[in-house]
């Protein structure tokens, strides 16, 4: 089981990776949404905000937290998903990854990642 401070970093990772996306394409696919990523096994929820130029704002770390994007996975998980070790049609269809969003919010979100 990863640690809270290992799973911060790697969203810290992505968030910087999601940065270094050329602007254009950040613009193109970018949707206003909110973002809530549950880490089961440390129960703790990661919650962020896409902005329509497709940086990610108000980061937060919480309890317990809605959004209109949900992501729910185990912190090992997380974290081989953010790396790349892991894609994430395997870990859905696996059941390590849950996502609660629409087929047009995940084309879009995945476009950008």
């Amino acid at each position: 089981m990863a640690t809270l401070k290992q799973c911060e970093k790697a969203v810290a990772a992505l968030v910087n990776r999601l940065a270094e996306v050329d602007p254009d394409v950040r613009r193109k696919y970018a949707v206003e949404r909110t973002v809530a990523c549950r880490v089961r096994d440390l129960d703790v929820v990661f919650l962020a905000r896409f902005d329509e130029d497709g940086t990610i704002s108000d980061l937060q770390v919480a309890e317990d937290g809605t959004a209109q994007v949900k992501l729910s996975a185990n912190s090992d998980d997380l974290i081989a998903l953010i790396e790349g070790r892991m894609g994430v049609p395997t870990a859905w269809a696996t059941g390590k990854l849950k996502i609660d969003a629409s087929m047009l919010d995940l084309l879009k979100l995945r476009s950008l990642l």
